[in-house]
């Protein structure tokens, strides 16, 4: 019988205890929050259940599994048990536990439980390697986000683009999920180095080069989730932000896509006169959403172009 191993970890928040408790509820919000979360996506299920289908990073690796997890508001827990596992766990489950220790401070508790491929002792010390720098880095921002839940306003922004293209959608993701070819199809990727660890998963690190000139690199891993979307979180961020998600969302009627550029990001405000002794946040706003916007509207008017042509063609 495979032998069940535990873990806990625990961090101390300045925050309500409810204020923790929704950033736990609202999974779908990690990929921002959580530094290991790629993608969530969240279905309720009723009666304070639900389903979580998590991408993250553990020991540098991306991995994939769903969760089934039930939600008590009033004894502020969330407990969860992985349906699908991922190697080199062959089970995995656990619980948050919020404990206020005053109006506006609490305790958080992670605790986990899980078995090993083969009992192999490697196979446990992997597991609980990645639970340490997971559960570390997760409680650690967790904390970050809400001591500074007042301030996060005019620091997080949120935005998109539309382009309307005349191609299947699944000419449109081609295009946008072959990010190998983009050096030689997009004038402002100067270099691209892709690997793929899955079939619908990809790390992309390429060379951006901005209109002034200057060439910045970023490193993403994205996730396919066949031809209505691309979603992506920015593991190598510029330093004006903290955070970058964003997704390529696609939607298509009687041969027409309608593409979109989603950008969700977290603006540093100590990094802020980077741009200028006088720049304000909301100087920065502009800048990121006028600089990543300008890259956006770019690819999907080259995939627009290219898929269009090859269409008639």
């Amino acid at each position: 019988m495979a032998v069940t191993h535990h873990a806990r970890h625990t961090i101390t928040v300045e925050a309500p205890a409810r204020t923790v408790y929704g950033i736990i509820a609202d999974a779908a919000d990690w990929p921002r929050v959580f530094p290991p979360s790629v993608h969530v996506e969240q279905t309720p299920l009723g009666d304070g259940e639900e389903t979580l289908r998590i991408w993250a990073t553990a020991n540098d690796e991306v991995k994939h599994w769903q969760s089934r997890r039930r939600l008590d508001p009033e004894a502020l827990t969330v407990g969860f048990r992985q349906e699908r596992t991922t190697a080199p766990a062959t089970s995995m489950g656990g619980q948050w536990q919020i404990r206020p220790l005053s109006r506006s401070s609490c305790e958080v508790v992670l605790h986990h439980d899980f078995t090993a491929q083969d009992d192999a002792p490697e196979h446990v010390e992997w597991i609980n390697r990645a639970l340490d720098r997971n559960s570390e880095a997760e409680l650690s921002r967790m904390k970050a986000t809400a001591e500074s839940a007042g301030e996060l306003g005019e620091l997080l922004c949120t935005f998109e683009d539309r382009v309307r293209i005349e191609a299947p959608g699944a000419d449109v993701h081609a295009f946008l999920w072959r990010g190998e070819q983009w050096q030689d199809r997009l004038p402002h990727v100067s270099r691209v180095k892709l690997t793929e660890p899955d079939e619908d998963i990809q790390i992309l690190e390429m060379d951006t080069v901005a209109r002034d000139g200057s060439q910045h690199t970023t490193e993403s891993v994205r996730v396919s989730r066949g031809t209505s979307g691309i979603f992506y979180k920015q593991l190598r961020l510029p330093p004006l932000l903290t955070a970058h998600v964003g997704a390529w969302l696609l939607e298509e009627s009687e041969g027409v896509t309608t593409a979109v550029a989603r950008h969700t990001v977290v603006i540093d405000p100590a990094k802020v006169t980077l741009l200028g002794p006088d720049t304000t946040v909301a100087d920065a706003r502009a800048f990121v959403r006028d600089a990543l916007g300008t890259n956006s509207r770019a690819t999907l008017g080259h995939a627009k172009e290219f898929t269009e042509r090859s269409t008639v063609r």
